[in-house]
This record gives C-alpha cells, sequence and structure tokens, in this order.
C-alpha cells in the first residue's frame, strides 16, 4: 500500500512540473473510459492505479476546431481503500481560446450490500484561459478592444458528483464538475462569458451473452441552463475479453464507431470516429471527429481475474 501512494504521488508531481492547458466541459465520444473527467466520485473505483490519457480532435477541415487532450490518474488509498485520490487535466483548444482545466478529485465509497459500493465525490482545482486575438484575422486593425491577448487568466473551480456500482454488472453516477459560475471576462473586455453550472447523468449495464460475448449499454445526459439537453448513447461489446467494438449516437448531433483492444491486463487502447448527421456534416469542409485513448493500470496480481470493463 506504501508502494501504491508513493507511486500514485510521484507520477501527480511530475505532471504538475509539465506545461499543461485543458476544457472541463469539452465533449467524448469514449466517455465510458473516461469517466473521472466528469464524476469525482469515479476517483479510485478500479482498485489500483489507473492512468488514461484521451486525444480529440473534432470537426476536421474546419479551420480552428476544437482540438482536446485529457489526462487523468487515481487510485484508492489506505488500507480499506474506501478513500480514492485522483488528478485530471483538460486542455482544449477552439480558435484563438485555449483552456486549461486542472482538478484534484477525492472520492469516499461505502459499502451498500455484498457487491454494491455507494461513493461520494469532490474536486478542487483551477481554470486558466488564454485568448490570442493577435491570431484572428481582424477587419479593423486599429480596434483597441483587440490589441491586447487575454493570458493566464485563473479562475477557480469546484465540482461534486455521486457514483454507483453493483459489481461489475451495472453502474450509475451523477456529477457538477463546475459548482462555479465563472464569468471569464471583464465588462472591459470584448463580451462577458458566464460558465453555467453543467449535470451530468451516466450509467451503464454489462450483459452476458454468453462466455465469449458481453454486451453493455451506456449513457450519458448533459444538462446546462438555456441549452437543450444533450443525449449519447452506446452499446459496446467485449469479445473474448480483449476486443470491444461499439456504435454510439449523440442526440440530434452525430453517429460513431468504436473500437478498442486490451493489448494486456494492464493496458488498453481505444478508437472512435464521429460523423455529424446536422448540415455541417453535409458539407465538404467537415471531415468527421478523431478520437484516441490509451489506458494504463498497476494492480495487485490476486486481483486481475479479467479486464474491468468499466
Amino acid at each position: 500500500m506504501k508502494n501504491r501512494i508513493l507511486i500514485l504521488v510521484t507520477l501527480i508531481s511530475s505532471i504538475f512540473a509539465l506545461e499543461s492547458t485543458a476544457q472541463q466541459d469539452a465533449q467524448y465520444t469514449q466517455y465510458m473510459y473516461n469517466t473521472m473527467s466528469v464524476n469525482p466520485a469515479y476517483a479510485g473505483s478500479r482498485e489500483g492505479i489507473s492512468m488514461t490519457g484521451l486525444y480529440r480532435t473534432q470537426w476536421v477541415g474546419l479551420d480552428g476546431a476544437p482540438d482536446t487532450q485529457t489526462f487523468n490518474i487515481h487510485s484508492p488509498i489506505g488500507d480499506n481503500e474506501k478513500v480514492g485520490l485522483g488528478l485530471s487535466i483538460i486542455n482544449d483548444n477552439i480558435g484563438p481560446t485555449h483552456e486549461t482545466y486542472f482538478d484534484i478529485d477525492f472520492s469516499y465509497t461505502i459499502n451498500t450490500s455484498e457487491e454494491g459500493k455507494l461513493a461520494f465525490g469532490l474536486k478542487a482545482g483551477g481554470h486558466l484561459l488564454d485568448v490570442a486575438y493577435s491570431e484572428l484575422s481582424q477587419f479593423n486593425a486599429n480596434d483597441q478592444l483587440l490589441q491586447s491577448d487575454i493570458e493566464n487568466k485563473f479562475s477557480p473551480n469546484i465540482g461534486a458528483g455521486i457514483y454507483y456500482r453493483k459489481g461489475d454488472r451495472w453502474y450509475v453516477g451523477l456529477s457538477a464538475p463546475n459548482l462555479l459560475e465563472t464569468k471569464h471576462f471583464d465588462e472591459a473586455s470584448l463580451s462577458v462569458a458566464k460558465e453555467n453550472v453543467n449535470l451530468y447523468l451516466i450509467g451503464g449495464y454489462v450483459f452476458d451473452i454468453n462466455s465469449d460475448l458481453k454486451l453493455k449499454p451506456a449513457v450519458l445526459l448533459k444538462g446546462v441552463a438555456g441549452a437543450p439537453l444533450q443525449a449519447d448513447l452506446t452499446v459496446n461489446a467485449l469479445l473474448r475479453e480483449k476486443l470491444t467494438l461499439g456504435l454510439a449516437y449523440r442526440w440530434s448531433a452525430a453517429v460513431s464507431a468504436l473500437v478498442g483492444y486490451q493489448l494486456t491486463d494492464r493496458l488498453m487502447l481505444g478508437l472512435a470516429y464521429d460523423r455529424e448527421t446536422t448540415d455541417l456534416g453535409k458539407t465538404q469542409f467537415e471531415q468527421g471527429s478523431y478520437e484516441v485513448f490509451l489506458r494504463f493500470e498497476i494492480f495487485d496480481e490476486q486481483k486481475i481475474l479479467s479486464p474491468r470493463f468499466f
């Protein structure tokens, strides 16, 4: 246990020494493998040190389209493994705007039954905003509002969530990763933008079809004041504990294909491709969105019976 804590602290310390940038409410097709980015109660739920890196490039072919990189690491802490600790960093670039979110995640789990576990989570961190007005094609080069770039504007952040799982059969989580409604610009700037509270509801179930095939439908619902409810519906199939194939639909937005492969008991690789179903997807400029993730985990050897599906 002391070795696990030492490894986790060392890795987190090394990451803070790097220069990173991120956005909290970025969009993911492979959200079922990136749960901690939106729900701090997930921290420590995989019963070992789990590290996930994800890269997403959206609307390929459009200048200034979203480009996102995410990294998180988490692990249970203590002999009873009821406490979870993690770090989440997300980098998001949209046009001249570059955002970084970095959060420390804390969870506490209680056993509700022999297989049921209910976790409560908190996250605390901050947000850095850069806006490079100098990168814009300016109609009026003498516009005073566009002469000064915004650099490393800091805003604090807190979030909360709950997460319940019943063995390796099903799970559900509810979270609000950004409870502070932060204004990113002041009155003297080009505009005032306030980040509203986003609510996430995530869930999934694993069906054992036969000894070689498992089916897992999953859903992610996102709600925010002033915008329509966003729903991601996914069905993944796990073949022989190795190959994952899936299809997804983002309501009134996109269809997706997913593929993943368990390279070893500790290492998994996943890919996803989205195609817009909106008018944007009908243009010759937009060539779809791509996503890739890699997850590496350090478990006690006695605990590895088969790869965890969530």
